[in-house]
């Protein structure tokens, strides 16, 4: 495995990292503390700078239009995309555009046609609608949301729940029950929101600044059988395999905001005084500082360990799990020691460590909880029969 960056990754890290400090930092010294969004003035001039620099559309596959970058790339711009204010859940406020529901890639070319190059081209918005209030942790075996065939429709009852933009959804990737227990029981339809029997319920607040979670309801909800998107009783594993891959750049937009902490740390350590001396001359401060760096080193590793395995084709599903665990629970700490070294400052709304500690803890639940990635490692290590 090799760290070093090859020169077309550094000159993109270099780019994206200039981007973030030229265009994106100086427009949040305006904006709310807790802003999620940017005037649509600047969002336009900021996306059509991102398609002249080429990177528009990261996560979208180079045959649909997108830049077609390889995973490590991918996970390096994370690490910088994600180094300002909202950063760690509105990485560069979408400018660098988004992919819809990766699962999409796996549709009927009727169903791309109305569900994802809409969504490519702005046109809709989708959400993704699996954990439910009996469960979320193991979705496969926590699923009661029933659809039963009926004809060439099939009708689903239940719920879901802490769905993100459900509330201003076109569409749903909504997972229901269609045969027995388990993995190989659940299929995965394609749901527009406006359909007979899909209710919002209500809106849940979490600790996210500016992203609301909701929940769901379908009463004898009619979906087209056109609709199914792969196979009957096998939509789980259009669900775990995207989510894997998805944990990477998502562990990294963690390990941007602990590097962007780290940075602050030192800068402020240095020229801060107490008691005669600046902080960085007390031990107890020097090591948290240290502590901070070799968080930030390890999660660095696991990280592209992960992403490098991806793009060559090798398993890495545990990789991944590792990754997602390490930066997530490392930056917490990171992000915590960086609060404490600042005082009181670090406390207010002048900074942005208040907002990242706040959103890291979801970090730690989000895509997975940290429970989950060691149990994945767990089966990994010991065996599949230890479950």
């Amino acid at each position: 495995m090799d760290l070093t960056l090859s020169d077309e990754q550094q000159m993109i890290v270099d780019a994206v990292r200039r981007f973030v400090a030229t265009e994106i930092v100086p427009l949040e010294a305006e904006l709310d503390p807790d802003a999620g969004e940017l005037a649509p003035s600047d969002h336009d001039r900021l996306v059509a700078k991102v398609r002249q620099m080429g990177f528009y559309g990261l996560d979208i596959p180079a045959e649909l239009g997108g830049p077609g970058i390889d995973l490590t790339t991918r996970t390096l711009m994370a690490i910088e995309m994600s180094q300002h204010r909202a950063g760690l859940y509105n990485p560069c406020y979408g400018t660098f555009g988004l992919a819809g529901l990766a699962q999409l890639y796996e549709a009927t070319d009727v169903q791309k046609e109305r569900y994802l190059y809409p969504t490519l081209r702005g046109e809709k918005s989708g959400c993704f609608a699996l954990t439910e209030p009996t469960g979320g942790s193991d979705p496969a075996r926590a699923i009661t949301t029933r659809a039963v065939a009926d004809g060439d429709e099939w009708v689903v009852n239940g719920a879901k729940l802490y769905i993100s933009g459900a509330d201003r959804a076109d569409y749903a990737l909504v997972f229901a029950r269609t045969g027995g227990p388990g993995r190989e029981g659940v299929t995965a339809f394609l749901v527009d929101t406006d359909t007979p029997g899909f209710h919002v319920r209500r809106v849940v607040h979490t600790l996210r600044s500016t992203h609301y979670a909701t929940e769901l309801q379908f009463e004898d909800m009619r979906v087209p059988a056109s609709n199914v998107l792969g196979e009957v009783n096998h939509g789980f594993a259009i669900a775990s395999d995207r989510l894997s891959r998805q944990r990477i750049p998502y562990a990294a937009g963690c390990l941007g905001v602990a590097v962007k902490a780290q940075e602050m740390a030192i800068e402020w350590a240095k020229v801060r005084e107490t008691f005669g001396s600046p902080l960085a001359a007390k031990q107890a401060v020097q090591w948290m500082i240290v502590d901070n760096e070799v968080d930030i080193r390890h999660s660095r590793w696991v990280l592209l360990e992960a992403a490098q395995k991806a793009d060559r084709g090798e398993p890495f599903k545990a990789e991944a799990a590792m990754a997602k665990l390490v930066a997530s629970e490392a930056a917490g700490r990171i992000v915590d020691r960086a609060m404490q070294i600042h005082g009181g400052l670090g406390m207010t709304k002048d900074l942005p460590l208040e907002r990242w500690y706040r959103e890291l803890r979801i970090r730690r639940v989000g895509e997975g909880p940290s429970e989950v990635q060691r149990l994945i490692l767990a089966r990994e290590l010991l065996g599949g029969s230890y479950k």
